[in-house]
C-alpha cells in the first residue's frame, strides 16, 4: 500500500518546531495529526543528509522531498526460481527443512526471493502439483501396513471347496512403494511373516511401522499408549523399527496405507478375482506380476514412478536387514501346577519346584519353550511333539522326587528278582512296553513302595494276578492289594477253573453236535 506523504509545507514547519522551538516528536505529531515515528524519520533524514535548521536557501522542495522520503529500490527484473521438483525430493530426506534449502538457494542466487516468498512459492507449487502438505512423509521413515478389505478365492484342488483368503497390503516411505501378498489367514503368524517378506522385498526396514489398530498386532488401541502385541514389538525391534499405530478414526495418519489398499483393490484383486487358483504360491506369483506394474507405473502429478523414487530416496536410508530372519514366537501366561510342570499345547514342561503356584511367562518358538519369572529365564526346553509328553529336568525336582531317576534296569531287575518270579516278570514287561525305560521307573518305584506296606509275599501274589489279568499299571496292583484279591491265589496261577454247569447253558457238547436241528 502506497505510503501517505506529508505536504511539503508541513515538512518545513516540522523542522522548525523540532530544531528551533525544541518540541518533542509526540508534541509535533499531535499538532499535525501524525505518528511521532514519522516526525522522527523526517528530521533524522535531514540530519543524515548533512543539513540543519535553518535549511540552506538553495534547497528546493524537490530536493527536500527526496531527502525526507528517499526512494526505495525496486527490482524490476525476474527473480530466479529453484527447481521445485528437486526441492520437494530434498524435503523428503530426514532432517531437511525449507530454511536450509532456501539458504543454499540464496548462496547461488543473491538476488533471489527472501525466505517468506520462497516458502509461499513452494506451497503454491505443491498445491498446483496436488502434493498434500498436511501429511509430511519422510524418505525411509514410515511403512504403512493393513489388510485389503476384499479377499481372493483359493480353490482346493481335491474337494473343490473355495476359501476366501485375505490380502496383505503395505506402502513404504515417501515413494509409497506398494507390497502385497495373499495369506491363508490373518492370524498372528501370517501377519508377522508378511512383514518379514515385506522387508526382504524392499531390501531393508524403515524406522517406523504404522499399522491400523488390528487385534492381530495391537491388543488395545489408545491415542497415547497403545498396547502392542509382544511378538509384534519384538519383530519390529529385531529389524530396528518401532510400531506406532495410527490413531483411531484418523485416516490422515495412514493415508499411504489407504492409497496402497486402493491400488491393491483396483489393480490386483479386481484383476485376479475371476481367475482360479489352486495353490497360494500360484496366487502370489500372479499378485507379484501385477505389483510390479503398479510400482513401475509413471506418476501423473510428478516425475518418476514409485519404484524410481524408492530407489532414489527411500532405499538408501533403509535399515539393513539383520543376518538372521526373525524367529516367530508366541508369548502366553502359564501357571505352575503342583507337579512343578506347566502345560503348553497339552505338553508338560518342568520348572524349579519352588515356583509351584506361580504364574510365569512362556516364550514359545517352533523348536524351544522358554519360561520366565519377572523377565528372568528360569527354564528352557526343547519343544515336545507328542501330546501329553513331559519334559522334566532333574535339577527342577525336589531331592526325594529325583531318586527314582537314579534307577537303572539292572537295579530294577535285582530288586524284582529278590521279591519273586512274578514280580520280576511284571517289571520286565512294564519296561518293554514303555517307549523309554525312564517312563517305567516311576511306575515300578510305586510298586516297590507297595511291598513296604503289604509285604513281599502279598506283592508277589498281586503281581501274579495282575499278569493274569494283563493289568500292568500301578493302580491295578494297588487295587488288588487294597481289596485283598491277592489272597485268592493258591500256588501261583496253576488253579484250573471248572466249567459252569447249568440248565440254561448249552455248553461245548451242544455245539460239537451241530446245535439244534429242529
Amino acid at each position: 500500500m502506497a505510503r501517505k506523504r506529508t505536504e511539503l509545507r508541513k515538512i518545513r514547519e516540522i523542522l522548525r518546531l523540532h530544531f528551533e522551538l525544541c518540541y518533542s516528536d509526540r508534541q509535533i505529531g499531535r499538532v499535525f495529526g501524525m505518528s511521532h515515528h514519522t516526525v522522527k524519520k523526517i528530521h533524522s533524514n535531514v540530519l543524515k543528509a548533512g543539513h540543519t535548521w535553518p535549511l540552506p536557501e538553495d534547497l528546493d522542495d524537490t530536493s527536500l522531498e527526496q531527502i525526507c522520503y528517499p526512494s526505495v529500490k525496486t527490482y524490476s527484473g525476474k527473480r530466479p526460481l529453484p527447481n521445485w521438483d528437486t526441492v520437494w525430493k530434498q524435503m523428503q530426506r530426514k532432517g531437511m527443512t525449507l530454511q536450509l534449502l532456501w539458504q543454499r538457494y540464496k548462496e547461488n542466487h543473491s538476488d533471489g526471493y527472501q525466505y517468506t516468498q520462497y516458502c509461499e512459492h513452494y506451497n503454491r507449487w505443491c498445491v498446483k502439483k496436488n502434493v498434500s502438505m498436511r501429511q509430511h512423509h519422510r524418505a525411509g521413515v514410515n511403512t504403512f501396513v493393513d489388510y485389503a478389505g476384499s479377499t481372493l478365492p483359493l480353490t482346493d484342488p481335491l474337494t473343490g471347496v473355495v476359501l476366501e483368503v485375505p490380502v496383505f497390503a503395505a506402502a513404504v516411505g515417501v515413494s509409497g512403494l506398494v507390497y502385497s501378498e495373499a495369506t491363508l489367514t490373518a492370524q498372528n503368524p501370517e501377519w508377522i511373516a508378511s512383514h518379514i517378506r515385506l522387508f526382504e522385498y524392499c531390501g531393508g526396514a524403515t524406522e517406523i511401522i504404522v499399522p491400523d489398530n488390528l487385534k492381530t498386532g495391537v491388543k488395545r488401541a489408545s491415542r497415547y499408549e497403545p498396547d502392542i502385541s509382544r511378538t509384534y514389538e519384538n519383530m519390529a525391534r529385531h529389524y530396528g523399527a518401532v510400531v506406532i499405530p495410527a490413531r483411531v478414526r484418523k485416516p490422515k495418519d495412514k493415508s499411504l496405507a489407504e492409497s496402497a489398499v486402493q491400488q491393491v483393490l483396483r489393480w490386483i484383486i479386481a484383476a485376479l478375482r475371476d481367475r482360479t487358483f489352486f495353490t497360494l504360491v500360484e496366487m502370489n506369483e500372479a499378485i507379484f506380476i501385477e505389483l510390479e506394474k503398479i510400482n513401475n507405473k509413471p506418476f501423473t502429478a510428478r516425475e518418476g514412478s514409485r519404484r524410481s523414487v524408492f530407489e532414489e530416496l527411500d532405499k538408501p536410508i533403509l535399515k539393513p536387514l539383520p543376518a538372521e530372519r526373525f524367529t516367530y514366537e508366541e508369548w502366553k501366561r502359564v501357571k505352575v501346577h503342583l507337579d512343578y510342570h506347566v502345560q503348553i499345547d497339552y505338553k508338560y514342561y518342568s520348572v524349579p519346584y519352588q515356583l509351584v503356584g506361580k504364574t510365569l511367562t512362556a516364550r514359545i518358538t517352533s523348536t524351544t519353550v522358554e519360561l520366565f519369572s519377572k523377565e528372568k529365564r528360569v527354564a528352557s526346553h526343547i519343544r515336545q511333539t507328542k501330546k501329553g509328553q513331559p519334559s522334566t529336568q532333574t535339577e527342577h525336582m525336589p531331592e526325594k522326587h529325583s531318586e527314582y531317576l537314579k534307577m537303572t534296569p539292572e537295579k530294577i531287575m535285582r530288586w524284582s528278582s529278590g521279591i519273586g518270579e512274578k514280580t520280576s516278570v511284571l517289571a520286565n514287561t512294564i519296561v518293554k512296553r514303555k517307549d523309554h525305560p525312564a517312563q517305567a521307573y516311576r511306575v515300578i518305584l510305586g510298586i516297590m513302595n507297595l511291598g513296604k506296606k503289604y509285604g513281599d509275599d502279598r506283592l508277589e501274589n498281586a503281581c501274579a494276578r495282575a499278569l493274569k489279568m494283563n493289568s500292568l499299571r500301578y493302580r491295578d496292583v494297588k487295587m488288588i492289594l487294597d481289596q485283598g484279591l491277592d489272597k485268592s491265589l493258591f500256588d501261583g496261577l496253576e488253579v484250573e477253573e471248572k466249567p459252569i454247569e447249568h440248565g440254561n447253558i448249552r455248553g461245548e457238547k451242544y455245539y460239537a453236535e451241530g446245535g439244534n436241528k429242529c
